[in-house]
């Protein structure tokens, strides 16, 4: 019981870090949460502990790492609650968009579809699947704009959009800012811009991390236009977030 609490906090512990960018730490939590869930031989916390690998390796762009990691999770899947099942499957079409491979994006959100309504334990970690709104479209929707499908992520971020609700203020930023990444991306700098603009009133409300990396993920697909007046006013728009950062 101890370990799996531990397990539990370090797991935290690594997420607040790596919302807050530094991987480092980020990536010594995680490994600490592995440690003490492979110490409790409990198979639901060791699977949960190699999908937060996965997370950080995500984030490094390591497409590889993260299948290999929640393929590993996923090897006695029969055996494992769909809480974590769903967590492995749509880690590895994070990893799968990191590669090019759209067909295995689908395909793993498709089947995480599958097992959402079974989703029934008391375990006290990794419900994000029950409490996000369209929690696996958002992770679709992700993957298409890492993807380059600019048009099919926008729509999916319209409609993950529409159901979030007005206290998920932080979400409802990080969102909008990847659908006007998405608007960029498929060469729409005016219709990013237009998105943008409740994104960073958002960011300026809440002081969130994780939104301000988002827009500045935003700015970087928006450098060809950084000489044009849409670039302009786009720096405008971001002075609140990005002056002193």
């Amino acid at each position: 019981m101890v370990l799996r609490v531990g397990a539990a906090y370090a797991a935290l512990v690594g997420w607040l870090y790596q919302d807050a960018g530094d991987l480092g730490a980020a990536s010594f939590w995680r490994g600490a949460t592995q440690e003490m869930a492979v110490r409790s031989r409990d198979p639901h916390l060791i699977g949960y502990s190699l999908v937060n690998q996965a997370q950080v390796r995500t984030d490094l762009g390591d497409g590889y790492g993260v299948a290999d990691l929640c393929e590993a999770a996923l090897d006695n899947s029969d055996h494992l609650v769909p809480k974590v099942r769903i967590m492995a499957m749509q880690q590895q079409a994070h990893g799968a968009s990191l590669t090019g491979d759209r067909t295995t994006v689908d395909r793993l959100i498709d089947a995480a579809s599958g097992l959402i309504h079974r989703v029934d334990d008391d375990l006290p970690w990794g419900n994000a699947c029950r409490r996000t709104p369209g929690y696996l479209e958002v992770q679709r929707a992700t993957c298409y704009g890492r993807l380059g499908f600019a048009r099919e992520a926008g729509a999916l971020w319209s409609q993950v959009l529409d159901a979030v609700p007005s206290t998920a203020r932080r979400d409802r930023g990080v969102y909008l800012a990847r659908q006007a990444t998405a608007a960029a991306a498929g060469r729409e700098p005016e219709q990013a811009l237009e998105i943008v603009r409740s994104a960073v009133g958002i960011a300026v409300e809440t002081g969130s991390v994780r939104l301000a990396r988002e827009l500045a993920t935003l700015e970087r697909a928006m450098r060809p236009w950084h000489d044009a007046g849409v670039g302009r006013d786009l720096a405008e728009i971001l002075a609140p977030v990005t002056e002193g950062a």
